[in-house]
């Protein structure tokens, strides 16, 4: 498969979720009753619908590499996070698959990143 097909479609459907659980947690009761459950302070969903919108448009936006790996870290730690806190309050395991899906589709993104991106930028220094 073409690594630029790839790239942008696992980077945009990863964007869209990230945009709609960050946005989620300004318009919604649930986010935030769910951050209470897990045990987070109550700002913590704000942070979070923050950063999301944020990390979101990182990375679809043209931005140097160094941005974009900070990008792909964040969403790495918070679904690795929200895993992590699912598991730990017994949460059934439906509540563990998106962030295992969301991890796998964020790493399918950052895999062909590697391909396409930067090797269309070696190309161009070549």
């Amino acid at each position: 498969m073409n690594s630029k097909y790839l790239y942008w479609g696992a980077t945009a459907l990863i964007a869209l979720f990230a945009a709609f659980s960050g946005a989620m947690y300004f318009i919604a009761d649930a986010p935030a009753q769910t951050i209470e459950r897990l045990g987070y302070p109550d700002y913590f969903h704000i942070l979070l619908g923050i950063a999301k919108l944020v990390g979101a448009a990182l990375l679809l936006i043209p931005l140097p590499r160094s941005l974009k790996e900070w990008a792909y870290a964040g969403f790495t730690f918070d679904f690795i996070a929200a895993f992590i806190s699912h598991l730990m309050v017994g949460d059934p395991v439906s509540s563990l698959v998106m962030p295992v899906v969301a991890l796998v589709l964020l790493m399918t993104s950052y895999a062909a990143y590697h391909q396409y991106v930067l090797a269309e930028e070696e190309a161009a220094t070549a």
